[in-house]
């Protein structure tokens, strides 16, 4: 039965592990005055493209935009969208969408 999902599990574990690390390497970045940085917006494209746990769980083990206003709402918010629509995914998996 889970093989059936395989293809919707992995891409999501994987994007949520690189928005895990992504979070990791900013906050390394940010500790060094004048390196390039990640951008606050790359990191919602991430969580807005099923990494928002990733995001959240990056946020919290290293400590890193927790002050943020927009990251502490914003984030949650977008666990909700990425949990809604993985489960309409689920529902109807033969869906095709033609344009």
């Amino acid at each position: 039965m889970i093989t059936n999902y395989a293809p919707i599990i992995i891409p999501f574990a994987l994007i949520n592990l690189l928005a895990f690390f992504i979070m990791l390497a900013d906050k390394i970045k940010s500790a060094k005055p004048g390196t390039p940085r990640i951008s606050e917006g790359m990191m919602f494209f991430l969580a807005s493209a099923f990494g928002a746990l990733g995001v959240y769980a990056g946020m919290f083990a290293f400590r890193h935009k927790t002050k943020k206003w927009y990251f502490l709402i914003g984030i949650p918010l977008l666990i909700i969208q990425n949990t809604a629509f993985a489960f309409l995914i689920y529902l109807f998996p033969d869906l095709k969408i033609t344009f």
